[in-house]
């Protein structure tokens, strides 16, 4: 392996635009040569590769001319040479080619693996700046397939189809010039299978391309719809869906099987158009050079010419079945290649450049006239104005669909305002980066997320630099430490698949130990204690309201009765804030809050 320093470029965002669905190669060229860019620092050893390829090249012409020679030596038609020479050279031959092959293609696997490690990274890290509208509209199988698929498909072809490529256009090249030199006649007749080979050539690959390409889509929607599926096993099992998922599974394994069977068989007729053309080249050669032998008596063309010119035949032929097949490889390799591309051209979050940085935040929060709307749609929000001061703890009331959840993401920056202005102490929010706010932002939702990784860890995801004692300090606060001791391990079991294995409220006590530890000034909380048992919902409401201590704490109220000391409520309606107030002086309105505390109280009940 050579040893050199990687340099990893990257190349910023082009135009933002939205990933489609289907693979078509739109920009064979530019494609290749953003491919090529990726190569900057390997592109010395890729020279050096080709002068290999080059070279073997030469040597695989000389084999056949010598095997024809030494036919001649043992008939008597050429006595320059001993058929113990002949032997020696052909040996020589034969072992610099294999050298020689054997080093290109080790070259060629590095500078491959180096090249879709650069665009693996820089795909991945792209994706983690991309904003939440990007993932919110993406099928996050097809995602996982480009990152997968569509960059190993690129590794595939780099491996092989530049070397085969060069070698079959120099082979071929080369092997018509000798073939001219031995004998035009010969040439001339062998050329005769060369249109047959490019109409069959024609026809097949028209099709090929189309259905590889519809492999690629098909492949990245069954990565899609399985994602989803194993994702949501459970309501699968809880609707008792199993029989319908099935037969979509069905159905999209049925259009990949189509597709690729036909991608399959149109691109199988390649070897068998070859051989068969093959055999009727050395039918050719075979007739008409034996007919030239016996009536010329060897003096225009001789038996080792012959016999070269069947091996030579053959290097013809099969340059072009190689560049046959290499077409299909590179068209699909580009159609992922192309789809890789269409999210490293997506637009990323806005950058930190000349933004101001703020190590510590004290929370006082702003909303003057905000509007949002989603794709230029309908608004969400309509002229939405508060203000949280340091330390309250604000809750947001409302139906489904009234923008409680696109509030708290204009506070965390997942989206950005379209009007008005969300001032956090005093600062433009956009005129901060990303990191002084949400290093300041701690978020308890109400399904907790866990990693796959020990209970430790998934604690210290709140502050990396957390020591142990940190940790178990932060545990304890959020009633977590007792039954985490309880574990098999400890604080040093390996949790899995989203905290299997242990129940939905201590998936939360780990959550809220992961904020506590975190130690923010503003605090988003989506109700926390849904869905959980009576005993569990007292120590994660008593652990909330330590972690709320001294912060500004925004609540999305499902359960009112969660929310009765907050200092604001917000009630919101189809975008607007129809109410304000606590809750005691809301119920004095009898307004559209009291009959939510009314009407939720009479279903308790």
């Amino acid at each position: 392996m050579i040893n050199r320093k990687r340099n990893p470029q990257t190349s910023p965002p082009v135009s933002p635009h939205l990933p489609v669905k289907r693979a078509k190669v739109k920009n064979l060229k530019g494609t290749v040569l953003r491919i090529w860019s990726y190569m900057a620092t390997d592109r010395l050893l890729f020279w050096l590769v080709l002068l290999f390829v080059i070279f073997s090249a030469l040597l695989s012409l000389l084999g056949p001319y010598f095997i024809g020679l030494a036919v001649d030596v043992m008939t008597g038609a050429v006595s320059q040479f001993s058929f113990i020479q002949i032997l020696l050279i052909l040996a020589a031959v034969f072992i610099l080619q294999s050298v020689t092959l054997a080093l290109q293609n080790y070259w060629m696997i590095d500078i491959a693996q180096h090249t879709v490690y650069l665009m693996r990274k820089e795909l991945f890290e792209h994706v983690l700046k991309l904003p939440i509208l990007f993932f919110q509209k993406s099928q996050s199988g097809d995602l996982m397939s480009r990152l997968t698929n569509d960059i190993e498909n690129i590794s595939r072809t780099l491996n092989t189809a530049v070397i085969q490529l060069t070698t079959s256009v120099l082979t071929l090249v080369g092997t018509l010039v000798v073939m001219f030199w031995l004998s035009p006649l010969l040439t001339w007749m062998t050329l005769l299978i060369v249109p047959l080979m490019f109409f069959g050539m024609r026809w097949i690959t028209k099709r090929t391309g189309k259905y590889f390409k519809e492999q690629q889509r098909e492949l990245g929607e069954m990565n899609g719809f399985l994602e989803e599926t194993l994702s949501g096993h459970t309501m699968v099992k809880l609707f008792h869906q199993e029989h319908r998922v099935i037969n979509q599974f069905q159905n999209h394994n049925e259009k990949l099987r189509e597709a690729g069977y036909w991608a399959q068989v149109y691109s199988g007729f390649i070897p068998k158009l070859m051989n068969t053309l093959n055999n009727f080249s050395f039918a050719i050669i075979v007739g008409i050079g034996g007919w030239v032998v016996l009536s010329t008596n060897a003096t225009v063309i001789s038996i080792g010419v012959i016999v070269t010119f069947t091996t030579y035949a053959r290097q013809f032929t099969r340059p072009l079945n190689d560049l046959a097949n290499q077409f299909n490889t590179i068209l699909s390799a580009v159609a992922g290649a192309e789809r890789v591309f269409v999210i490293l051209d997506e637009q990323q979050e806005e950058g930190n450049d000349n933004k101001k940085r703020i190590e510590k935040l004290n929370g006082d929060v702003v909303f003057k006239q905000v509007s949002f709307a989603y794709n230029n749609e309908e608004k969400v929000l309509d002229k939405i104005s508060f203000h949280a001061e340091p330390g309250q703890t604000v809750a947001l009331v409302g139906p489904t669909g009234a923008g409680k959840t696109t509030v708290i993401s204009l506070i965390t920056r997942f989206y950005k305002e379209q009007t008005g202005n969300i001032l956090v102490d005093g600062h433009d929010i956009n005129h901060l980066s990303n990191e002084s706010l949400r290093e300041n932002l701690g978020i308890v939702l109400q399904d907790a997320y866990l990693f796959d990784t020990t209970v430790r860890e998934n604690i210290r995801y709140g502050k990396l630099d957390a020591t142990d004692e940190d940790v178990e300090n932060a545990a304890k606060m959020a009633n977590a430490h007792f039954f985490i001791e309880q574990l098999p391990d400890k604080y040093d079991t390996l949790l899995e698949g989203n905290g299997h294995g242990i129940s939905q409220g201590q998936r939360q006590l780990i959550s809220i130990a992961r904020a506590m530890l975190r130690n923010p000034s503003i605090l988003i909380l989506d109700e926390a204690t849904s869905s959980i048992d009576t005993i569990t919902e007292l120590k994660i409401t008593e652990a909330l309201n330590r972690l709320m201590e001294g912060k500004t704490s925004f609540i999305i109220a499902h359960r009112l009765n969660t929310i009765e000391e907050a200092d604001l409520i917000l009630v919101l309606k189809e975008g607007k804030i129809i109410e304000r107030g606590t809750h005691h002086s809301l119920l004095q309105q009898k307004g559209f809050y009291a009959n939510l505390v009314k009407t939720q109280t009479v279903k308790e009940a």
